[in-house]
């Protein structure tokens, strides 16, 4: 597997929504396999509500029954806040290609993300509708 598309975010908690996207990213013939990652804590936050290690396992229980999809705690682990360039650089010693996935959202605070310049040149972006975006 060399191709991975890259689900991150705080999911506190994980919905039907989370969940509707990694059916999607399922069915893309160039994804091998979905990494959902979730946050210790996500750096535009200053709380959760959820205990990451509660949200892992949640994340777990939803995603069992999937295939090619694992759920990764490299952030959880950290025990800090994770910049994405960070956990994608993480990833590349594994895999070849990353597509990460953002919510819409995103998009006009793109250029806040710590080493967004270099990001970009790291990874394919998959851009999900949200908010009306």
């Amino acid at each position: 597997m060399d191709t991975i598309a890259l689900f991150g975010g705080s999911f506190d908690p994980p919905h039907i929504g989370h969940e509707a996207i990694v059916k999607a990213l399922i069915n893309f013939k160039e994804i091998d396999k979905v990494i959902i990652m979730p946050t210790f804590l996500n750096p535009f936050k200053s709380k959760f509500y959820a205990p990451a290690s509660l949200r892992v396992e949640w994340l777990k229980e939803i995603f069992a029954e999937y295939k090619n999809i694992e759920i990764s705690e490299y952030e959880v682990l950290q025990k800090r806040q994770v910049a994405t360039i960070e956990s994608v650089k993480h990833l590349l010693k594994s895999y070849k290609k990353i597509y990460l996935v953002i919510g819409a959202d995103n998009l006009s605070c793109l250029e806040k993300w710590d080493r967004y310049d270099e990001l970009k040149k790291l990874v394919t972006f998959i851009v999900v509708p949200r908010d009306n975006i």
